[in-house]
């Protein structure tokens, strides 16, 4: 309740709080243009592998040029400035740095800076879900071994799907899903860069406009984005993913309370204790009536009779019998709310939403017949799509998370729609990302391993 203020106490006793940020795409961008206006936060430098780029995003959120005009970080800390770079490594090992930004959205470069961020003393902003859904468990454990905060990105979607959990938890009631919105028909799952944009409706002098990614957006359109996003939910809040995944139920702000509670209740979950997608299209391609499409929302259960009596005298949106209820927020502002979790970071030592243990994961999955001697697209690609699957159930078919699978080489033919599994590919053990994955996996089979046995 009282970051603004601790953020002006702090700055007018030590000056603002010193960020690097690595990755200059839309997010950053989104960042940038509004530190460009916050006393509290100097943004020392800004790592890119394509510094014009950087600038150019820099110019383009408003800042003056002269404003990022500094030939180096030390005289970025000396003038207020900020220095642009090419170099990651030279901006995470810089010392008066704070707190690194980490917005690649590349899952295996994002856990290399991530841990090298920890290892010299910085809080480390995840921005790179994809990184966190695959491997955050073990970044936040060694961040908290380092003494410093390992956060998912407010104004994201899962950090702010992660509050709303707490929020419920905290004042007593019994979550019973929790999610977000999006655009999804089940056809859009075998979506491809060549067919992102007829599905979006975009036109061609839109996309000569402005900066569209096909890959990137057809992340977000074929599953696979929900899929990590809930993911990451999943570990930071111990709600546990359905046997199927996501059902990608097509609901409106109405009908959280009466739709996305469990089957036995006259819902379509699974399972209480959940995450859960809402789509805004019907499965005939109608919209749904007032739709969640960039929001968030968690489904709650009264624990008395008194509470549900208190939920109708108040107005809250129930099911029939009046004991489900819903909290949901229409939109998320993403990068322009990056702020929230750099304070809390650093003024409070919280996070906002951090991994706490390995409940979901997202599984690469065949968009067509595949077959032995292709190599693997990755995320938003031709070849395969991610699948959220409970942890237990990932390990189970010894899957390959979809964020080790650009540029992996098949051994064997894997049909549509089939998992791919390690064995199926010939992975690079020498890679960072793919060590740490093994460390977790090997990990959650002993924890596995040993519930069991205590349980015979």
């Amino acid at each position: 309740m009282n970051l603004y203020s601790l953020m002006q106490q702090r700055t007018e006793a030590q000056g603002p709080i010193r960020v690097g940020v690595i990755g200059a795409g839309k997010f950053s961008s989104m960042f940038l243009t509004q530190a460009s206006t916050t006393p509290g936060i100097h943004v020392v430098g800004v790592a890119d592998i394509n510094v014009p780029k950087a600038k150019a995003a820099l110019e383009r959120t408003g800042w003056a040029a002269e404003r990022y005009a500094a030939v180096s970080l030390e005289d970025a800390v000396k003038t207020g400035g900020t220095h642009v770079l090419e170099n990651s490594d030279e901006l995470i090992s810089f010392g008066p740095i704070e707190v690194i930004l980490e917005i690649t959205g590349n899952p295996i470069i994002g856990t290399y800076h991530a841990l090298k961020a920890i290892d010299n003393g910085k809080h480390v902003i995840m921005v790179n879900v994809e990184a966190d859904c695959m491997v955050g468990p073990i970044l936040q454990r060694r961040a908290q071994a380092a003494g410093v905060v390992y956060a998912m990105a407010y104004g994201d979607q899962p950090a702010l799907i992660c509050e709303m959990v707490d929020w419920a938890r905290t004042v007593g009631f019994d979550v019973v899903a929790a999610g977000k919105g999006t655009k999804y028909l089940p056809e859009y799952n075998y979506s491809t860069p060549d067919t992102v944009w007829n599905y979006y409706g975009f036109t061609d002098e839109q996309l000569a406009s402005g900066d569209y990614n096909p890959k990137m957006f057809n992340s977000f359109l074929d599953g696979t984005k929900s899929a990590i996003e809930m993911a990451a939910v999943a570990n930071g809040t111990g709600l546990i993913p359905q046997d199927e995944g996501l059902n990608f139920t097509p609901a409106g702000v109405d009908e959280l309370s009466t739709l996305i509670i469990p089957k036995e209740h006259g819902g379509t979950l699974s399972r209480t204790g959940t995450v859960e997608i809402v789509s805004s299209l019907n499965r005939d391609g109608s919209d749904v009536y007032r739709d969640l499409r960039w929001g968030v929302y968690v489904t709650f259960e009264a624990r008395t009779d008194y509470a549900v009596q208190c939920f109708a005298e108040y107005g809250v949106q129930t099911d029939p019998s009046g004991r489900f209820g819903e909290l949901y927020r229409p939109y998320h502002m993403i990068g322009l709310e990056l702020g929230v979790s750099i304070a809390a970071a650093v003024l409070r030592g919280e996070a906002t939403g951090s991994p706490t243990g390995f409940r979901g994961d997202v599984v690469t999955t065949a968009k067509k017949d595949l077959r032995a001697g292709d190599t693997l697209d990755g995320e938003g690609g031709y070849t395969v799509f991610g699948k959220l699957a409970p942890a237990a159930v990932s390990l189970e078919r010894n899957a390959l998370p979809l964020g080790l699978a650009h540029g992996a080489k098949l051994i064997r033919d894997v049909p549509k729609d089939r998992t791919v599994s390690w064995d199926d590919i010939d992975a690079d053990e020498s890679l960072l990302a793919v060590q740490v994955r093994r460390e977790l996996e090997a990990e959650f089979r002993a924890e596995h391993e040993a519930e069991q046995a205590a349980a015979a």
